[in-house]
């Protein structure tokens, strides 16, 4: 079948659209009743996959077979990979030809010691042999032309479970109840707790097989063992005649110091508490396989005393892993699953260090110092999971900048630009405070251990300080003596910088004075990656970034150090350069605000704006000459109300050119700065008009052409225009069908913030059938709370909007949750999901609600088994077969094509479905949804609606940042509109911590 003769489809601006390698987007909106199947543009259209093992999907030729999975190897040699099949042709139950191309996966019975096996090599190969599904669209052009003009496609059509509407009304509560509403009415899901949903069916829909590796080493156990955990408490001593107050105000001890404390109590007690046969979690609880003795016991660490008190807890039976993996319990074992993760990282929190969940060492390598003070650790991040296969550990490779364990005057020399000698310390002795300031030093002038904090440095010289000095033993009168003779007398050490400041360490209240020379960096304390100079940040790139098969070769050199004893798609894309926006918007009101006067990169407005004005009207944005411009410098953004006077000046300005609204006002800055942040928190909450900010060093490059497009993308999407459209409808829905995607995601404060709030964002599309457009709403809520607290009125805010807009209500709803774990899968139905049908239910309106839950901070990597194929998996990966939940509705998907380093895919997990999808309409929904994401030509990593829920949040996150500035900083504004920040409480009315944005961007997608 010649494939030219449909994949070309003709072009013209009120067309439909078209999507494929190299084209998608551009055109008009199209006719969604039209009968021709049209493109976007002027593009040919090419075929494209997804889908099961490969591909799949919407390309004409994509017809076939369903797939089973009927065989399954038993393991021949237990040294060899675990390889994953999904299945066979249909009716076929003989194992294929040749057997060592299937899966080798040991029968029945768990596969899993108490490390991962001893053999590295043992990957899970995961290989979707069956032909291409049977899902596929028809070959009969009719059915294409149907496709493309929006109407139902045979049995995809989902009415047996929808509401019916009434053609005849116009009001807003047009849904009628029909006999197959929700059953579970919301008293119903508050009585008794809801767990996940289970699969309903394995997915079919494939373009072509494909094999593929991935990174999960099988555990094995003995389900007759048992782990003993054990309660420990460790309080550190308080000196008798402290009172009871000081005792009170002591601090917490620090995770990293209980872990020491452990080890010290098993070398002081080794008979009692062997160390290698104790895990620790660093907080409340000791697993052991051993009984130990309880009581209470002393520990003497870095001159301190603590009790140690250790009380049996319980006995945890390692059956009941095996009980999960033969499918006779319904619940994970979490805490015998957590006694086994710490078991088996026991000597690498020993010998490593960590940092969340990664393990780095404590030596760098030569060749990966980034040369500022800070090198690059290659480590590994490591958990255990179960899947189909049974209990699996799944190891990733992870590089991290720490700063070098070095004198702190070679660092300084290092990490700061400007300090070229000793002798420049004085002179930049603020950039030297902000650089080593909360850092722990250890001191070569006597032998010690202990590791003190930098508070700040002396106001005066080293050759200038003196102190009192008092005898211990009381013979001799207080009195004072000079620093350089001190350290002369007492350690036998002279001197050598005495005209540069010492570090002041320890308290406020009593500080110890000490020469920078006799000092050096003693912590393993990450250093932020945004704050690596260019060179140091590109190379750290470089060597995250890996190319697919050395992070294979990376991480199986890992596994064997530390415990030595799909389906998929072609590569899709849609090209700016000659393509046009779906739906473009003019933009007649603006002006440009230029922040690089006086800077070495400084823009040559003559040049750029006629640029982007020619490529934003190829683009189909109509832009106008600037209504003003305004020329400045860096200093105008140095605090909130500088910003805020200059942008109502600005506003202003440009009335007088034109009484009608401004529209946006694009910034451009030399360089990345707060005041960006200060930039969009004046403009949305305060006067109300879009802004759109670049830097100056991408704008001058002479070859910018798809930067400027870039800036179109972004620039239409403010303006309420649509950049792309699918083609087809999305699977499932027919066309009675209203259904609306929401997204939500909470932003947590650093780990090092005890007190800001965490950030909840929640997300709706507003335009159907298209839902290329969305309306954001964003509040605050508890310091690291992940439930989102008024979840519910924030959807029924967003619903509102989606009637505003299409003069009807939803009456499918399917929600992308992002952020949350498996454990926290219940909290999200029984109170996110309470919460919103307690807020949305009418005794006329129930919805359809389907709640997903993506997941990105994982470890599985999948790797292309094929010697003829290289690089990354490509866009459409999905894999649901044997790596997954064993038995709840979760996949991989691989929707992105990554061009640099190893591809990551979201694990996708539906723990509720009204909606009753298949494996495949889902897959292929969220596929498809990863197309329309409006700043981005290809297609993305994460469901767009959970990728704008992030923005949003992280939006929220610089809001409250600078408020902070306001607080503490320059001072505060009485014309802000939102409420101060700090800790807040979850339980207030809806409304009391949400940013309210002005009316004019509230409903407009200001955060993309």
């Amino acid at each position: 079948m010649d494939r030219s003769n449909y994949n070309k489809r003709g072009g013209g601006r009120n067309t439909g659209g078209g999507r494929g390698d190299y084209g998608r987007g551009g055109g008009g909106r199209g006719n969604w009743n039209q009968q021709q199947p049209q493109q976007y543009g002027n593009q040919e259209q090419q075929q494209y996959g997804r889908g099961r093992g490969g591909g799949g999907g919407r390309g004409r030729e994509s017809g076939g077979q369903h797939g089973q999975h009927t065989y399954q190897a038993p393991a021949a040699n237990p040294n060899a990979w675990n390889r994953v099949a999904s299945g066979h042709p249909v009716g076929s139950q003989a194992p294929p030809a040749n057997p060592s191309a299937w899966n080798r996966v040991a029968s029945g019975h768990p596969v899993g010691s108490q490390a991962p096996t001893a053999n590295p090599s043992a990957w899970n190969r995961v290989a979707s042999s069956q032909p291409v599904g049977s899902q596929a669209p028809t070959a009969n052009p009719s059915a294409w032309n149907r496709v493309a003009s929006g109407r139902p496609v045979g049995s995809q059509a989902s009415s047996g479970h929808s509401q019916t509407l009434n053609p005849n009304r116009h009001d807003l509560q047009v849904q009628e109840i029909s006999n197959r509403m929700p059953s579970l009415s919301v008293t119903d899901h508050s009585k008794g707790g809801l767990v996940p949903i289970k699969r309903p069916d394995r997915g079919t829909l494939a373009m072509r097989p494909v094999k593929l590796l991935v990174n999960h080493f099988p555990v094995k156990f003995n389900p007759s063992s048992s782990i003993l955990r054990y309660d420990v408490d460790v309080k550190q001593e308080s000196d008798q005649e402290a009172s009871s107050s000081t005792r009170q105000l002591k601090k917490a001890i620090p995770k990293s110091s209980l872990r020491q404390i452990q080890e010290k109590l098993c070398l002081d007690y080794p008979d009692k508490f062997p160390l290698k046969q104790l895990g620790y979690d660093g907080e409340k609880n000791i697993f052991s396989a051993i009984v130990l003795q309880a009581g209470t016991y002393k520990v003497e660490f870095f001159g301190r005393s603590y009790s140690c008190t250790i009380k049996f807890g319980n006995e945890l039976n390692l059956s009941k892993l095996d009980d999960f993996v033969r499918a006779n319990a319904s619940q994970v074992p979490r805490d015998v699953l957590q006694a086994l993760e710490v078991a088996t990282k026991a000597n690498l929190y020993r010998e490593k260090v960590s940092v969340g969940r990664g393990m780095y060492p404590r030596e760098h390598r030569k060749e990966d110092d980034l040369h500022c003070g800070v090198a690059a650790y290659r480590g590994s991040q490591q958990s255990l999971k179960f899947t189909s296969n049974g209990l699996i550990m799944c190891t990733d490779y992870s590089v991290m900048p720490f700063r070098k364990r070095i004198d702190v005057l070679d660092f300084l020399i290092e990490h700061i630009r400007e300090v070229q000698s000793v002798d420049d310390i004085n002179r930049y002795k603020n950039k030297v405070m902000a650089a080593l300031k909360g850092l722990k030093v250890s001191v070569t002038h006597r032998r010690t251990k202990q590791k003190y904090t930098v508070i700040g440095l002396t106001d005066k010289l080293t050759k200038d300080i003196s102190f009192e000095m008092e005898d211990i033993e009381g013979e001799k009168k207080p009195h004072m003596v000079m620093l350089t003779d001190y350290f002369k007398e007492k350690w036998g050490k002279e001197i050598v910088h005495k005209r540069i400041p010492c570090l002041k360490v320890g308290n406020e209240k009593k500080p110890n004075f000490v020469p920078m020379e006799f000092c050096f960096l003693a912590e393993d304390r990450r250093f932020p990656k945004e704050n690596l100079g260019k060179e140091a940040a590109r190379k750290l790139k470089e060597l995250s970034l890996l190319a697919p098969e050395n992070r294979r070769r990376q991480i199986l050199n890992m596994v064997h150090d530390e415990y030595a004893p799909g389906r998929h798609g072609q590569k899709c894309q849609y090209n700016l350069l000659r393509g046009k926006f779906v739906t473009a918007k003019p933009l007649q009101r603006w002006g440009l605000i230029d922040f690089t006067r006086g800077h070495r990169d400084w823009i040559n407005l003559d040049d750029f704006i006629p640029k982007l004005k020619n490529r934003c009207t190829n683009l189909g944005v109509i832009m106008e000459e600037p209504l003003y411009v305004h020329e400045t410098n860096m200093r105008d953004l140095s605090n909130v109300n500088a910003v805020s006077r200059l942008l109502n000046w600005f506003v202003e300005e440009c009335r007088k050119e034109d009484k009608g609204r401004l529209q946006m006002i694009i910034c451009v800055m030399p360089e990345r700065h707060d005041g960006y942040k200060i930039i969009k928190h004046v403009s949305e909450l305060e006067i109300g008009v879009m802004t759109q900010c670049c830097l100056s060093q991408n704008a001058n490059k002479s070859n910018n052409d798809q930067f400027l497009a870039n800036l179109g993308l972004k620039i239409n999407a403010k303006l309420d225009g649509s950049n792309v459209e699918l083609v087809e409808r999305f699977p499932h829905f027919n066309a009675n069908d209203h259904f609306m995607f929401i997204g939500a995601d909470v932003n947590h404060p650093a780990a090092m913030n005890k007190s800001s709030p965490s950030i909840a964002a929640v997300v709706g599309s507003v335009n159907w059938p298209a839902a290329t457009r969305y309306a954001a709403r964003v509040t605050k809520q508890a310091h690291r709370k992940e439930e989102i607290v008024n979840f519910g009125s924030l959807c029924l805010d967003l619903i509102k909007k989606y009637v505003e807009v299409n003069k009807v209500k939803p009456n499918n709803i399917i929600v992308f949750r992002d952020g949350v774990s498996d454990d926290q899968f219940e909290m999200v139905l029984n109170k996110e999901m309470v919460d919103m049908k307690q807020a949305i239910y009418t005794e006329q309106y129930r919805p359809f609600v389907t709640f997903v839950v993506a997941q990105k901070r994982h470890t599985t990597r999948l790797f292309l088994d094929n010697k003829n194929e290289v690089g990354n998996v490509p866009p459409g990966t999905v894999v649901d077969t044997n790596i997954v939940h064993p038995t709840n509705f979760d996949f991989y998907l691989c929707s992105h094509f990554g061009g640099m380093g190893t591809s990551k895919p979201t694990h996708y997990s539906v723990i509720w479905d009204e909606n009753k999808f298949s494996s495949d309409e889902m897959q292929k929904m969220i596929y498809d949804l990863c197309y329309t994401f409006a700043r981005c030509t290809k297609p993305v990593s994460l469901v767009p609606p959970v990728y704008y829920a992030d923005l949003v949040a992280y939006r929220g996150r610089m809001f409250q940042e600078v408020e902070m500035m306001e607080t503490y900083g320059s001072g505060s504004s009485s014309s802000r509109s939102v409420s101060g920040s700090g800790s807040v409480s979850g339980s207030g009315l809806f409304g009391q911590y949400v940013y309210n944005l002005d009316q004019n961007l509230k409903d407009s997608m200001f955060f993309i």
